[in-house]
């Protein structure tokens, strides 16, 4: 549900978001592959940080697509309840993070 609602957000607010693998659908965590006009790709996971709350958490290689990409493909095979979902819009961190994260 949470992925299906960033989607559809971001492609209602002029961004654009897909999902690049599907996942479990009720355990399967979820991983944001952000760029801002196809520049500067970074990946979160959404987790739980250090004082309990659920977080953005940064993870993997960022700049570079490839790399980011090769750091998805990796994290899939070993864990193929993953969900990833590509998310081109302004602020990414700050959009996925107001549209995914309870609270």
């Amino acid at each position: 549900m949470l992925v299906n609602a960033l989607v559809r957000r971001a492609n209602r607010e002029g961004g654009f978001a897909t999902v690049l693998a599907k996942g479990d659908a009720t355990a399967g965590a979820i991983l944001i592959i952000a760029q801002d006009r196809g520049e500067h790709a970074r990946a979160y996971e959404r987790g739980v940080g250090a004082k309990g709350d659920t977080e953005l958490l940064p993870v993997g290689p960022e700049g570079v697509s490839q790399e980011v990409t090769d750091y998805w493909i990796r994290r899939r095979r070993n864990d193929p309840d993953l969900w990833v979902v590509e998310v081109d819009i302004a602020a990414a961190e700050r959009f996925v993070a107001e549209t995914i994260l309870d609270g």
